[in-house]
Order: structure tokens, then C-alpha cells, then sequence
């Protein structure tokens, strides 16, 4: 993804978010230098991925394929005195833009349609099972935990969403969404999430895009705060 693509992204989200009443927390507005300057104050934003991710998975096609979030809160995956057992994003549906069918390993999600940005546009959500090597199942049945009921449904039913309601996922179901007749904003409420090593997608995919640097950052990206704080231990060293 270019660098321009990626600060637009994140400006027209941050305008959204608003849209619904959805604040983001101070940090959402750091620039790389501020990151730098938090040091070691901001070492555990930092180890547990808090702050902007935008991907196209490296397709090349973010407005058909990609999506846009923010982690406002996380714990370590190792744990430990003091950890956050969970996690929490705010993400944008684009309408048809495709989060392609994935599945976790770890994680138990919910996922909520927190508001959507045209009348009447629900967040679509496709899913599948997995069978016991991990690949996706196209035969068995699913349970859909809709807000808590739980509904038998058929593999690759598309559930959709409407402001306010969500969708419970367990390790091991695949799941695909995108914002349907309109524009979404997507909120998720999970135990601690690792996007590094919990995202295994049902095609070969990258979960990270490479970037091209054709302007300077808006807002950094978790890879770009990684990256300057990795820096700064080597600096120090």
C-alpha cells in the first residue's frame, strides 16, 4: 500500500468514528516522534500492537480487499502480574471491502456492528467451520451465537448485523465480513489478541502490507511504532 492511501484511510476513519459518538483514546493521535519521546513508558502499548493497522494483505486492492483498525486495548499473550486477559478494536467495514475468511487458533471474539454510516447498511458476516487439520469445512454445521442465543446454521451462511447486535466466535470458525449497503463501524471485544501469530487465512495471505513511502505518516501504523522502539533498545544498546 502507498503511504498516502493509508493517511487517507485513517482521517476519513477518525471522522467516522466521530460520526457514531466512538472517541478514540489520546494515543490514537501520537505522532512517530511523540511515540519515540513516550520510551519506555509506551514499551507495553507498543509489545501488545495498541494503536493503527491498515491492510490490504497485500493485494494491492484496499478498497475490495483490506480493512482499517485501531487497538485500543490488549494484554500480553505470555501474561503475567498486571496483564489485560483481553482486547478491544474499533474497526471500519467498508461497504464490499472484503475481511477474507480467517479463522483463530487463540482468540474468542465478539464482533458488533457499533453504528452504521448509511441508513439501513447491517455488517455481513460469512462463516464456516474448521475440520480437525484446521482447513475450512464446508459440510458441518455451525453454531451462531447471536448475542448470546445460539442458532444452528448451515456452513457458509452470511449473518448480518444490524446496529447494536453481534456475533460470538470461537477458535477454529473461519469467518469472512464486510459492510453490506453501506458503509460500518465494527467494534470487537476479545481476549488478548495477537495479530502477529493468530490469523490463519483460508487462502495464502499476508497479514501486514508492504508500504510504499510516498508521504509522510498521518498517524503511525503498530509496525511503525515496533519498528522505532526495536530502534531505540539498539540506540541504547
Amino acid at each position: 500500500m502507498k503511504r498516502s492511501q493509508i493517511n487517507r484511510a485513517i482521517a476519513r476513519a477518525e471522522a467516522d468514528f466521530a460520526r457514531v459518538g466512538y472517541v478514540l483514546p489520546g494515543f490514537a493521535g501520537w505522532s512517530l516522534a511523540e511515540w519515540e519521546a513516550m520510551g519506555d513508558a509506551a514499551r507495553t502499548l507498543i509489545e501488545t500492537g495498541h494503536g493503527w493497522d491498515v491492510t490490504d494483505f497485500n493485494e494491492g486492492d484496499f478498497d475490495r480487499k483490506g480493512l482499517l483498525l485501531f487497538t485500543v486495548r490488549n494484554g500480553a499473550i505470555a501474561g503475567g502480574a498486571g496483564n489485560r486477559p483481553y482486547a478491544e478494536k474499533i474497526m471500519i467495514a467498508r461497504q464490499d471491502q472484503l475481511t477474507p475468511m480467517h479463522r483463530h487458533a487463540q482468540k474468542i471474539e465478539d464482533i458488533i456492528n457499533r453504528g452504521s454510516l448509511r441508513e439501513g447498511a447491517t455488517l455481513a458476516v460469512k462463516l464456516f467451520d474448521s475440520d480437525a487439520k484446521g482447513e475450512l469445512c464446508r459440510t458441518r454445521t455451525i453454531v451462531a451465537h447471536l448475542d448470546g442465543v445460539a442458532r444452528d446454521v448451515a456452513p457458509g451462511t452470511t449473518i448480518e448485523l444490524k446496529p447494536g447486535e453481534s456475533i460470538t466466535l470461537f477458535p477454529g470458525t473461519f469467518h469472512a465480513f464486510w459492510g453490506e449497503g453501506g458503509d460500518v463501524v465494527v467494534g470487537e471485544v476479545s481476549s488478548v489478541n495477537d495479530d502477529k501469530a493468530d490469523n490463519f487465512f483460508a487462502e495464502p495471505l499476508a497479514r501486514f502490507s508492504d508500504i510504499e513511502e510516498d508521504e509522510l505518516p498521518y498517524r503511525p501504523l503498530v509496525t511503525d511504532t515496533h519498528a522505532a522502539f526495536a530502534r531505540a533498545i539498539l540506540t541504547a544498546e
